[in-house]
């Protein structure tokens, strides 16, 4: 289950885990931001939350990489579209 909220500089999301056959984690919030994305979690243990921060690159690379085989790659990040002038 998940949740998405628009606020005034972000787009907030909540992975919520309900659990199935293995012990629950705690909710995951992923913002989106203009620049970057971060991803928060609650230690269990500690209780503090635990941010990552990644670059927009990094989170392209992420959703390619979630399709594709073992190996090592680099996407080409060459601007699309029209010739400037």
């Amino acid at each position: 289950m998940f949740t998405i909220e628009h606020e005034f500089d972000a787009t907030v999301v909540t992975l919520i885990d309900e659990g199935g056959d293995l012990p629950l984690t705690g909710d995951v919030t992923v913002t989106a931001f203009e620049d970057c994305v971060t991803l928060e979690q609650a230690d269990p243990d500690s209780e503090e939350v635990v941010r990552i921060t990644l670059s927009l690159g990094q989170v392209a690379d992420l959703a390619a990489a979630l399709n594709l085989p073992e190996g090592s790659y680099r996407l080409d990040r060459a601007p699309k579209g029209g010739t400037a002038g």
